[in-house]
């Protein structure tokens, strides 16, 4: 497990009434005035060959590893179309 996993798991076992929220605003009607509904991006099933090493690591990185690989290729994306 890695450092970041074992603190993420630190975090989920801390109980509620232990967590300090006083300096979180509570939400009012002004919150909603801007708020819009936001319809999310579906995915497609694909087959892609990925070299043993690359897909390895992404695995070892734990729950999510796919997801990983969707944000690394979405941030090549944006890179490459806005390139001027």
């Amino acid at each position: 497990m890695s450092i970041s996993q074992n603190r993420l798991e630190e975090i989920l076992n801390i109980p509620d009434d232990a967590i300090d929220t006083s300096d979180i605003p509570e939400l009012d009607d002004r919150f909603w005035e801007n708020a819009r509904i936001v319809t999310p991006i579906t995915k497609k099933a694909v087959s892609i060959r990925l070299d043993s090493d690359v897909l390895d690591w992404f695995k070892d990185q734990g729950k999510g590893y796919q997801s990983i690989i969707n944000n690394v290729l979405r941030t090549y994306v944006h890179h490459q179309q806005n390139k001027t």
